[in-house]
């Protein structure tokens, strides 16, 4: 009897989904400890407007995307997240000015993301501080989902939505327990192996801040 050989193709880790990634991370690949995403599995599934099928494009923009939002925010070494190719990717928001891997670790992923707004002073937070800020307004998770993808690979557009609910103190302005949510468009290329080489936010940011700062910028005093 003739044996055949099957060759089975394994799935990249950085499309494995975060608690692969988290998994195979060593114990000094992290900023403070790995993360626990145990509220994202209780609310996502429950919130979401959208289901995608384990096949889908959508589901593997999702899982992708939540990979690198995850690195950046966790992993402090760029050469160390496998969602993009470090040495190449770049971001940026609205238009503005480009940011290298190097740039997202040190400042951080929401000071990038927000970028300039009257009512977040972004260039009075750091790494640290921009995360207390948002993770302090919303202690219940701020969670995102992918609406739907309007092309596919080398160059990946899709609308997305983050949701929330306003449940902790933003920079002095009281919680109304109120649904923030807000969308935006992302344009994202990748290589063959679909890692991130560059991505492109488009958004309204005062869909997040002015509901925060019920309206009224923040103000700094000049010392």
């Amino acid at each position: 009897m003739t044996e055949q050989a099957t060759e089975s193709v394994e799935t990249p880790l950085h499309l494995q989904g975060r608690d692969a990634v988290i998994a195979a991370a060593a114990p000094e690949d992290w900023r403070e400890g790995a993360p626990d995403y145990h509220l994202s599995k209780e609310v996502i599934p429950v919130e979401r407007t959208t289901q995608h099928a384990p096949d889908s494009l959508e589901h593997i923009v999702e899982e992708l995307v939540k990979v690198f939002e995850m690195e950046v925010s966790h992993k402090k070494d760029p050469a160390k997240w496998v969602s993009l190719v470090a040495e190449h990717y770049r971001g940026r928001v609205n238009g503005g000015q480009w940011q290298d891997a190097e740039e997202f670790a040190r400042i951080g992923s929401y000071n990038i993301l927000i970028g300039e707004n009257p009512f977040y002073d972004v260039e009075g937070e750091n790494f640290e501080s921009s995360h207390k800020i948002f993770h302090t307004a919303f202690p219940g998770g701020f969670f995102w989902e992918v609406l739907e993808v309007l092309a596919g690979p080398p160059t990946v557009t899709f609308k997305w939505r983050h949701w929330g609910r306003y449940e902790g103190e933003y920079k002095g302005h009281q919680p109304t327990g109120e649904l923030i949510e807000m969308t935006g468009i992302t344009i994202a290329k990748v290589s063959e192996d679909l890692r991130i080489l560059e991505l492109e936010h488009f958004y309204d940011n005062n869909k997040l801040l002015g509901p925060l700062a019920h309206g009224c910028p923040v103000q700094h005093s000049a010392n």
